[in-house]
């Protein structure tokens, strides 16, 4: 049985590619500054202004990535997708503030980046992310570092193998799986961006700018369990539960709202036929050219 290709929204050019790894490079030492830099370097020196400085051209970075993203093809048709998505994550997101991880958003930023691709995963993620940071007010340094995370967890899932031959309950598995695991994962990520804020003489979990990196690791450690693990367990159980109750009916209408956009056929408008040399300005007919 032969399978179709799966459109995609957006397809990376070179160009945002390679804004796409810079941004990247930079997020990553970004958030894992503290076990990068040495005791005696400057950078540990300045522990309380670093995230700062990060998170600053984190923002610009980001914005320089969604806007080789969309220069690549961002098309009309997925800007309207991406902006129905973003809202309705944006919606979801406030719905179980404060509960126990119960954030229902990331199951949908994971089937989105499955159907939709990477690329319009990552630009989803982070716009999703800034779009619910001004609904509730969550405005701050971490902002930025939210946007590229969500970015990331977004752009993965569209990575995952199989997008176009993989379906039913092995595809549900395989978004359960990893649904399950980047919750976790994006916990711990995220807690590497608000730990430096820490003053080490408030706690013995704190992160020490003087202390060795092996110090420090099992700092991180000790603060994760003690501060975030039973949220990151909630989020966890949440998305694999939507993604195995909720995902097949979701994936079927992204899927369908995909073919229906018709995202990589290009729309050409020619006159309708008529007399040599009759214009008809106020009439047009759209015509479909198939893509390549």
């Amino acid at each position: 049985m032969r399978t179709q290709r799966q459109a995609r929204a957006v397809r990376l050019g070179p160009r945002s590619l390679a804004a796409l790894v810079l941004v990247s490079a930079v997020g990553v030492a970004g958030f894992g500054w503290p076990f990068l830099a040495p005791p005696d370097s400057r950078i540990s020196a300045h522990a309380q202004d670093a995230p700062w400085l990060f998170a600053g051209l984190l923002v610009l970075l980001v914005a320089v990535v969604a806007a080789a993203i969309s220069e690549s093809g961002l098309g009309p048709k997925a800007v309207a997708m991406l902006g129905v998505l973003a809202a309705v994550g944006a919606a979801l997101r406030p719905i179980g503030a404060g509960t126990a991880g119960i954030e229902p958003m990331f199951f949908l930023m994971v089937l989105s980046g499955r159907v939709l691709g990477p690329s319009f995963g990552f630009v989803l993620g982070s716009v999703t992310m800034f779009a619910s940071a001004l609904l509730t007010g969550g405005v701050g340094p971490w902002l930025p570092f939210q946007m590229l995370a969500m970015g990331w967890f977004a752009m993965a899932a569209g990575l995952l193998p199989g997008p176009d031959r993989l379906r039913g309950r092995a595809e549900l598995a395989l978004l359960a799986a990893y649904g399950c695991l980047a919750a976790f994962v994006y916990g711990t990520v995220m807690n590497l961006a608000g730990w430096p804020f820490m003053s080490a003489l408030a706690s013995n979990v704190a992160f020490d700018p003087h202390a060795p990196v092996a110090t420090n690791l099992a700092r991180f450690l000790a603060y994760c369990l003690a501060t975030s693990l039973g949220w990151d367990l909630g989020r966890a159980v949440v998305t694999v539960v939507l993604t195995l109750t909720l995902g097949p009916a979701v994936l079927r209408a992204l899927r369908r709202a995909t073919r229906r956009a018709a995202f990589e056929t290009p729309v050409t408008f020619d006159a309708p036929p008529g007399e040599p040399g009759s214009e008809a300005p106020h009439m047009t007919r759209v015509t479909y050219e198939a893509g390549p």
